[in-house]
């Protein structure tokens, strides 16, 4: 059985192009260099996960297709990961229940503020229904799915992860330690952050989030959370290594997937 990820967005805050650039990754024309907030959607089985809720999620979700989801995983509570938590209860009406949302307990707790108003004693009609469950560095399931959290360090704020089967996925990292480098050895597929050209204290650059590929040695790897300031798609491509490619909004790969849990 196959695990299959659709990238809904692999832009970085501020998505590309940016309001008010006229750089030349901006004013592309190629789609490659469209992207919105990014995110990812995971299928296995009849189980479906959502990675992290931005601004652009109800966007993405009708580009999409989508209809049921399982569970949505946090990896941490900056805006461009969280700002479409609202728009998930588009999925409570569809299915009739609360939605799941794992993280941190510090970025559940910042959720609950943020949507304050789902979580009153009494609630307005059509608020979302969000179910909070921190994780930490324990494995956990959804619906049928075995997660691995993987934490990583966005200069000084701890994120999370997710290794699912053979594929992770990281993205706002700067330093990984070396217990999580071992979580991140023999993968199929890694997708890892890659901001831009020149160094950056809280987020890979495209040399260092390079170098962390040969050291990990996955089958592929895709880079996300890219900015304008990377270069066009175009451009950076044709110097990447052979197994190497920047993920483009709405690409499909397929890994391995993890034995289904029989709780």
């Amino acid at each position: 059985m196959a695990l299959r990820m659709e990238f809904l967005g692999t832009g970085t805050s501020q998505g590309v192009p940016v309001i008010g650039c006229r750089c030349a990754v901006c004013t592309s024309t190629d789609p490659r260099d469209k992207r919105l907030r990014s995110s990812v959607w995971i299928s296995v089985g009849g189980t479906r996960i959502l990675v992290d809720a931005g601004p652009d999620l109800r966007q993405q979700m009708l580009r999409s297709g989508q209809d049921r989801l399982d569970g949505v995983l946090l990896t941490h509570e900056h805006m461009d990961h969280v700002a479409g938590i609202d728009d998930l209860r588009a999925f409570n009406f569809a299915q009739g229940r609360a939605m799941d949302l794992f993280g941190l307990p510090r970025t559940l707790d910042a959720v609950r503020r943020m949507f304050h108003y789902a979580f009153t004693e009494v609630r307005y009609p059509g608020v979302p229904q969000l179910n909070l469950v921190p994780v930490e560095r324990e494995p956990f399931t959804v619906g049928t799915v075995r997660v691995m959290p993987v934490e990583v360090k966005h200069h000084d704020l701890s994120v999370l992860g997710y290794r699912i089967g053979d594929l992770a996925y990281i993205t706002d990292a700067k330093t990984i330690q070396p217990h999580a480098r071992e979580q991140l050895r023999d993968l199929d597929v890694l997708v890892l952050n890659a901001l831009r050209i020149d160094p950056h204290r809280s987020h890979l650059n495209l040399s260092e989030a390079l170098n962390l590929v040969e050291e990990l040695a996955p089958r592929r790897a895709y880079f996300t959370h890219i900015s304008h300031l990377m270069g066009t798609h175009a451009e950076v491509s044709r110097n990447l290594p052979v197994g190497v490619e920047l993920a483009v909004d709405g690409l499909v790969v397929e890994a391995d997937a993890p034995p289904i849990s029989r709780r």
